[in-house]
């Protein structure tokens, strides 16, 4: 189920794509943990892998969308070898799949844009190695596109002026086309134009973070643009906008589980060598209880975020289920990988804080991604438009397959407007949960059916509604419920053992009653709500065997395999 760079084949990838990451795990192997630890700590911009990435085109063909490669039959779109190239690039260091992630980004409302000038320039310059950037955001309003102060002004002729600033825009130091957010001076509508960060008149003032990757704050002053360099206005430019980070945020939980790997991996081998009053430290109770829930929560992680990637690679306008299931790899996998990370972190205690581990850097970095491309907060706030609809007024729609096909996944360049989301219909989550004959999923489904009684006869009063607070932690507990809908789709699809899937379910009951809990804690909840929580709160189903099967076969299994060069 883990990734191990010593033992994976990638033989679900054609052979170019095998090669790309085959090659990306030399890259760092031969680099080695001493080296790579040197270059964070000093925050040494990474040339060596930029140069990595040029000599051998990976951003190439991994980036550029097949009608766009110019001949290369490899260059493609295809979000699911995306998906592990992001899981490499996490498991050896977040500043490099940060150089990667913006790219992504950068590149969105070009290959969104009408502009066909603007698309092939990308090609070429994606051919060449170059970095992408996507400036959105600004000092003084962080994401809030409505306050863009960031201006283009037409100057007639197809000619404008662009002035402003923007604010934390990775790889805003190199790239060699920055995708700017602005408002037209004249009519106040939105723009996207692109420019360069080598141009006199772009300003990079500052790395904002003091870290290895590169955080730019930068200005435009006076900066000419042409009609080439236009990319989107008005409606499209807003749409652009959004859906880019759409497809960006997915990337989140897949660099969340990269990192969570090699953490496991490094936490297992040293607490497994250690004899503490003559006991080995996995023969304490506690430590293994510690590392099966890390490791059952990021198997979970895995399961659901890959599930996700085939509705992503499956989506249309008559089926944008993906638009739950990406906010939930952003948010819901980000933050279980900061778990995952608590969890380990309570195994190897002091030795976490150390320089020489890869762990030190893996505690800091996990907690950026659920701050990135939208807080949770913002992401909750997005997935309880679903709810009803999700509950309460399924669809059929056709069984979606396992999506590791070679494909030019073209729509995500095409998703259309962003509005309509409580329009959005779903299949029916009973389809997955009753397809399952465990003690621990048929006590998670009690759950829901308390949680689905909480909606219909309890709901939120107005004044609830309107309490943020109190809707992000309905929203949590939907989020389980969608979470484990998927995890069993995906079981089910990979044969995954019964033992395994069940137990995962004990973490998931636990973690519903948590959530149970505290909405029934709410100053404003009602003593209905207060009643209904209650019974939302159950014990797993208890089983020694498994767990014991589990905690040997699969955790303590991992035990040595897998110990990064030096």
């Amino acid at each position: 189920m883990l990734f191990n760079p010593s033992k994976a084949t990638f033989d679900h990838l054609d052979e170019r794509s095998g090669e790309i990451m085959r090659k990306t795990i030399a890259f760092f192997e031969t680099k080695g943990k001493q080296r790579l630890k040197h270059d964070y700590h000093h925050m040494v911009w990474y040339d060596d892998f930029l140069d990595f990435i040029r000599e051998n085109r990976i951003f190439a063909t991994l980036l550029t969308p097949a009608p766009y490669a110019e001949g290369d039959p490899d260059a493609r779109w295809d979000t699911a070898r995306i998906c592990d190239f992001n899981e490499i690039l996490g498991f050896y260091g977040l500043p490099y799949w940060y150089a990667w992630q913006v790219s992504i980004l950068g590149l969105g409302p070009i290959w969104m844009s009408p502009n066909e000038t603007a698309k092939k320039k990308a090609a070429r310059l994606l051919r060449s190695g170059h970095i992408f950037a996507f400036g959105l955001s600004e000092k003084a309003h962080g994401a809030d596109l409505y306050s863009s102060e960031m201006s283009v002004t037409p100057l007639g002729g197809g000619r404008y002026v662009a002035d402003g600033g923007k604010y934390y825009i990775g790889n805003g130091n190199q790239a060699a086309m920055v995708s700017t957010f602005a408002k037209n001076s004249e009519t106040d509508e939105y723009v996207f134009f692109a420019a360069d960060s080598r141009h006199e008149n772009y300003a990079c003032i500052q790395n904002v973070v003091a870290w290895q990757g590169y955080v730019s704050e930068y200005a435009l002053n006076g900066y000419p643009l042409a009609d080439e360099d236009i990319l989107s206005t008005g409606r499209e430019a807003w749409d652009a906008a959004l859906n880019t980070v759409n497809v960006g945020k997915f990337n989140l939980g897949w660099a969340a589980i990269g990192i969570c790997t090699h953490a496991f991996f490094e936490a297992l081998n040293h607490a497994s060598r250690r004899n503490l009053y003559g006991r080995w430290v996995t023969d304490f109770p506690h430590i293994r209880r510690l590392f099966t829930d890390a490791y059952l929560r990021l198997v979970s992680m895995k399961l659901f975020a890959s599930r996700a990637v085939d509705y992503l690679r499956s989506a249309s306008p008559e089926d944008r289920r993906y638009l739950l299931y990406n906010p939930m790899v952003k948010m819901k996998v980000t933050t279980q990988g900061e778990e995952v990370i608590n969890l380990l972190w309570d195994v190897i205690a002091a030795r976490g804080f150390e320089k020489d581990t890869y762990f030190e850097m893996a505690a800091k970095e996990i907690r950026a991604l659920p701050k990135l491309e939208g807080t949770v907060h913002v992401n909750m706030a997005l997935i309880v438009k679903f709810m009803a609809n999700y509950f309460f007024n399924p669809a059929g729609f056709p069984k979606i397959p396992r999506r590791d096909d070679p494909a030019d996944d073209a729509f995500l360049f095409r998703q259309g407007p962003t509005r309509g989301l409580g329009g959005i219909r779903f299949h029916d989550p009973e389809i997955a949960y009753g397809s399952v004959d465990l003690p621990n999923v048929a006590r998670f489904r009690e759950q829901i059916d308390q949680f689905r009684r909480l909606l219909l006869e309890a709901p939120p009063g107005k004044a609830q509604t309107e309490d943020i607070d109190f809707l992000l932690n309905l929203g949590e507990v939907f989020t389980l419920t969608v979470y484990g809908q998927l995890i069993i789709e995906k079981a089910g699809m990979e044969g995954l053992d019964p033992d395994l899937l069940d137990q995962i379910f004990d973490v998931m009951i636990r973690d519903f009653s948590r959530v149970a809990l505290q909405i029934y804690s709410k100053t404003s909840s009602t003593p209905e709500q207060m009643a209904i929580c209650l019974g939302m709160i159950r014990k797993p189903v208890p089983d020694d065997r498994r767990f014991q099967k589990i905690w040997t076969e699969r955790v303590l299994a991992e035990k040595d395999a897998y110990e990064m060069r030096p």
